[in-house]
């Protein structure tokens, strides 16, 4: 079943798609947070044992560190972060 089209532009901002340029103070978080994500997917790698689950987890973990760099660039309603 088809959404009415209206749907998803109420649920998304216009700019979901488009690229958004980061400021150098969010490039600056966004190298932080990729720097914490590499150590701790490191930990995990050498932690957890080989496998489905470890696979699993690190796959989310790459997911989640993808999403915290969308966070530090884009406002709770999805607008443009200045």
């Amino acid at each position: 079943m088809a959404l009415p089209a209206n749907t998803w532009k109420n649920a998304m901002h216009d700019t979901t798609f488009e690229y958004l340029q980061p400021t150098d103070d969010q490039k600056a978080r966004m190298q932080r947070v990729r720097d914490a994500a590499k150590a701790y997917a490191a930990v995990l790698n050498a932690e957890l044992p080989d496998g489905p689950d470890k696979t699993f987890v690190i796959r989310s973990h790459r997911t989640t560190a993808m999403w915290a760099n969308v966070a530090i660039t884009r406002q709770a309603d999805g607008s443009a972060r200045a």
